[in-house]
């Protein structure tokens, strides 16, 4: 059994205890750990106590209230923030606010839990946060036990997919007994979910297969001559059924061939994400711009929408592992966090880089810079050269 080190912070005695109690038994356990999770508690009463403890024993998960005397929560989360600790942190506070939420939020916290939550709501806050915490650390092993991770990977994969493989079985027994008549459009609605819940699925597995691919440490395995505007025509014809039903025109603008040494399916990887994203948050009826240019220095390519944007805020957290924006024009667009950084990931192993221009309900341009292999070699030599023991 494994054990994850928990603070509460907050002035009232009776809401650290009563957290104790709710917590004092409860261990979280799915399919793909190989070990069942419970928690070690210690609760401090207040902001400068908090920061002290934080300091001196590193606790996995902070439950933190912002009203507290002296220091307040938000301060205490961007102590954690400024001080880089590998800390999830969960607001919890009976002054909620839109304008707090967005704060904490971009602070690092990853849930908000207003008062007065109850029992199930902090222990599925904290199911949630115990698994992004195992597939972090399962992420971090990858170079030193890549197969064994992988297959974990695989394990994590399987369970995701009991969920929507279950509502799909029952959505399919519930045509096939016809148990809403025999007007075979009353089973529409029936057949839009099953097809939401597949496509759901073929996207996790892409995910999470890309990612351990990724998160091996290793540069592109297959470099050859790869012409980019084709792979740029495969991904727009693999999402076109998704743009089309949205009724958004997807635009290339390219040359006609574009050949450089690249791992094909790395560069297939970054194309599918940003396309996808782009149709994905676009407004009915919007457009996708993409466009593609090169020099001998470098390769670039921009993809840029006319959807829903994303504020300052969001930005910063955007490449980051396991994260989804969260907001009202969001959350019924179904994901896992996973995409954008994988393609940070790809292109920084090409020695690249990837930026985003956005603001709110104005689009969004991702543009994505590869430098030329040559100019990559030419960049690897001079560094192994200026790192090299001298004579």
């Amino acid at each position: 059994m494994a054990t994850l080190k928990i603070l509460v912070v907050d002035d009232e005695p009776g809401i650290r205890s009563g957290v104790v109690r709710i917590l004092r038994n409860f261990k979280v356990d799915y399919p793909f750990m190989d070990q069942l999770y419970d928690f070690e508690i210690t609760e401090a009463g207040s902001g400068e106590e908090a920061i002290e403890h934080i300091d001196r024993e590193q606790p996995d998960i902070v439950l933190l209230d912002n009203k507290l005397p002296g220091i307040q929560g938000v301060a205490v989360l961007e102590d954690i923030r400024n001080k880089k600790y590998d800390i999830f942190v969960v607001m919890i506070t009976s002054y909620a606010s839109l304008e707090l939420a967005v704060k904490v939020t971009h602070d690092g916290a990853v849930d908000f839990i207003p008062k007065p939550f109850t029992p199930q709501e902090l222990k599925s806050s904290l199911e949630t946060i115990t698994k992004q915490i195992y597939l972090k650390r399962m992420a971090r092993k990858m170079k030193d036990e890549g197969k064994q991770v992988r297959f974990q990977f695989l394990s994590v994969l399987s369970h995701e997919l009991k969920a929507p493989l279950n509502a799909v079985e029952g959505y399919l027994n519930m045509i096939k007994e016809r148990q809403l008549g025999t007007n075979f459009n009353d089973y529409n609605d029936l057949i839009d979910r099953s097809l939401k819940r597949l496509q759901g699925m073929r996207n996790l597995i892409l995910d999470l297969l890309d990612l351990t691919k990724i998160e091996s440490g290793k540069p592109s395995q297959r470099p050859k001559n790869t012409d980019l505007v084709e792979i740029a025509r495969t991904s727009i014809d693999t999402m076109m059924p998704f743009a089309i039903q949205k009724e958004v025109s997807v635009n290339l603008d390219a040359p006609e061939k574009l050949v450089q040494m690249f791992d094909a399916d790395e560069i297939e990887i970054i194309f599918n994400n940003l396309i996808s994203n782009a149709i994905k948050y676009n407004h009915q009826g919007g457009t996708v711009d993409i466009t593609m240019q090169h020099d001998e220095q470098q390769t670039l390519i921009r993809v840029e929408d006319t959807g829903i944007g994303i504020s300052q805020e969001d930005q910063e957290m955007l490449f980051k592992d396991f994260v989804r924006i969260k907001n009202t024009q969001t959350k019924h667009i179904t994901g896992s966090g996973l995409g954008l950084s994988i393609v940070k990931k790809i292109v920084e192993l090409n020695k690249g880089r990837i930026t985003v221009v956005s603001q709110p309900n104005e689009g969004a341009i991702f543009s994505v810079w590869l430098p030329s292999p040559a100019e990559k070699t030419a960049e690897v030599a001079a560094h192994s050269a200026t790192t090299s023991p001298q004579p």
